[in-house]
């Protein structure tokens, strides 16, 4: 089995995988956690299937270090959420290293050679934040796009799909889940 490059994130109507404001205390940003009820508190039977797969399916995720910096201590406690090992993107390294997590200053190519390195088969997971999965969708290393749509307009914050170029991308729609919650779309990279 030969996992995938999959880039998997929730994100509002208007394309916001974050609102305004982004602290320690609020790493989704101001009203962001309104992204992540079909998660914590409105998760049907389908919700949780495709959180179950997200979870099985993972190798390896990759995050970007302004990510990282700012849940690792208020959000995640402390220590890595994730079942496997999570490759940072950061320009130097941090003062204090945390467990389950491996930090790499050679840019977006190095992070999946070492990730594909550690997958033992499953999926890599580039988890964002946006500029991370920007970076990996214009140099056509994602293989699939994961979304999942959440019927909210946050009207400002972090969007998805900036910073990417004018190029169209173009992707197959896979058939579509819908819960009260969210919309879960799968497209492939179209070759």
């Amino acid at each position: 089995m030969m996992g995938k490059v999959i880039a998997e994130i929730t994100m509002s109507l208007d394309g916001f995988i974050a609102g305004p404001g982004i602290t320690h205390k609020e790493p989704m940003g101001r009203n962001g956690q309104v992204l992540h009820e079909w998660i914590f508190n409105k998760a049907t039977e389908a919700d949780k299937k495709w959180l179950d797969e997200l979870m099985y399916t993972t190798g390896t995720v990759i995050l970007g270090h302004h990510t990282y910096s700012t849940a690792i201590d208020d959000a995640w406690g402390g220590g890595s959420p994730f079942s496997a090992i999570a490759f940072v993107l950061c320009h130097s390294l941090p003062a204090k290293p945390v467990r389950g997590f491996v930090y790499v200053t050679g840019g977006i190519e190095e992070a999946l050679i070492r990730a594909k390195g550690t997958a033992a088969g499953k999926n890599i997971w580039v988890m964002g934040g946006a500029s991370v999965i920007q970076q990996y969708v214009k140099a056509g290393l994602i293989e699939e796009l994961r979304l999942h749509i959440v019927p909210v307009l946050l009207m400002e914050g972090t969007r998805l799909f900036e910073n990417i170029g004018c190029d169209p991308v173009e992707w197959i729609k896979e058939p579509v889940t819908d819960t009260p919650g969210a919309v879960h779309i799968v497209l492939r990279a179209k070759k």
